[in-house]
Parts: C-alpha cells; sequence; structure tokens
C-alpha cells in the first residue's frame, strides 16, 4: 500500500516519470529474476551446509526437550 501511495505522490508532482515508472517496473522485475533465484539457492545451499556441520553436535547434545 505505502508503494502505491508513494506512486500516486510521484504521479501528482511529475507523471511522466511516474509512467515511466509503471512501464518499466515489469522489465526490471524480470531482470532481478534470475539474481534472487540464484540467491534462494545460495541460502539453502548454505543452511544445508551449516546442517551438515553442526550435525554431530546436535547428535552428541542429545534430546533437549525431554526432561
Amino acid at each position: 500500500m505505502m508503494t502505491f501511495l508513494l506512486w500516486l505522490v510521484l504521479l501528482f508532482f511529475c507523471w511522466p516519470l511516474a509512467i515511466l515508472a509503471i512501464i518499466a517496473y515489469p522489465f526490471v522485475w524480470l531482470f532481478m529474476l534470475p539474481f534472487r533465484l540464484i540467491g534462494i539457492t545460495v541460502s539453502g545451499l548454505f543452511k544445508a551446509l551449516e546442517a551438515i556441520i553442526t550435525l554431530p553436535a546436535r547428535i552428541l547434545k542429545g534430546p533437549s526437550g525431554i526432561r
């Protein structure tokens, strides 16, 4: 909602820039999509690596929920 309100303010003050932003937004989104997918993949890889590295310590610690 805040983005829409900011766009309305931009439309009021500088309508050609607001129209350009509306037209350019899908192209920028498509350009950024591969970088987002790479980021998700790298994040998942680091989470898996962290789980593998900390597995021995978690096994030796034992079940912490049972008391």
